[in-house]
C-alpha cells in the first residue's frame, strides 16, 4: 500500500482497494500533533513513508474505525536489505512509546530504554519530560501549557 498522508506519527491514510483507508500503527504510541514533539515526530515519519509503498498486516479495527496494522518499510525506504518494522523504528529513535494494549512489548521496551539512555527524541530532556498521549488528551488547557516547557526537539 502507498502512504498518501501522515495524520500523525502513528496514523496514516493509505491507498486501498476502493479508495483511501486510515491505518493506526500497532506497537507504538506517538505524541499527538498538539503535544510537545508531536509535529516533529510526524515530520520524521513523513520523511520515511509519505508517497512510498509499505507492507501492512491489518489486525482489526480500533474504536475510531481505523485499521490496526503492523507496518513494515520496504528496503528502499531504509538502509539495508531487510524490511524494517516501523513501530520499532519509531521507538528506538525516540519518536514514540512502546505500546500494545494487552500484549507484551518486551522487545520494544528494550528499544525504548535505548532511546531513553541515549536521550533521543522524546527523551531529550530526560525520562520525566514526555507525557503519554492518553494522559495528554485528558489534560485541560492549563495542564497542557504547563507541560510545553523549554525542551525542544
Amino acid at each position: 500500500m502507498r502512504v498518501l498522508r501522515v495524520v500523525d506519527a502513528d496514523t496514516y491514510e493509505v491507498e486501498a482497494p476502493g479508495g483511501r483507508a486510515r491505518v493506526r500503527l500497532l506497537g507504538a504510541d506517538a505524541p499527538e500533533q498538539d503535544q510537545p514533539f508531536g509535529r516533529q515526530a510526524a515530520a520524521e515519519v513523513s520523511a520515511l513513508v509519505l508517497r512510498r509503498y509499505v507492507w501492512l498486516r491489518v489486525q482489526g479495527l480500533d474504536a475510531y474505525g481505523r485499521n490496526l496494522a503492523a507496518v513494515r518499510l520496504r528496503p528502499a525506504a531504509f538502509s539495508g536489505q531487510a524490511t524494517v518494522a516501523l513501530d520499532s523504528l519509531l521507538v528506538v529513535r525516540g519518536w514514540a512509546w512502546a505500546y500494545s494494549p494487552g500484549q507484551a512489548v518486551a522487545d520494544r521496551a528494550v528499544l525504548q530504554q535505548r532511546a531513553q539512555d541515549a536521550g533521543r527524541g522524546l527523551w531529550k530532556c530526560g525520562p520525566a519530560a514526555p507525557v503519554r498521549p492518553g494522559v495528554w488528551r485528558a489534560f485541560n488547557r492549563q495542564e497542557k501549557s504547563s507541560h510545553w516547557g523549554s525542551c525542544s526537539w
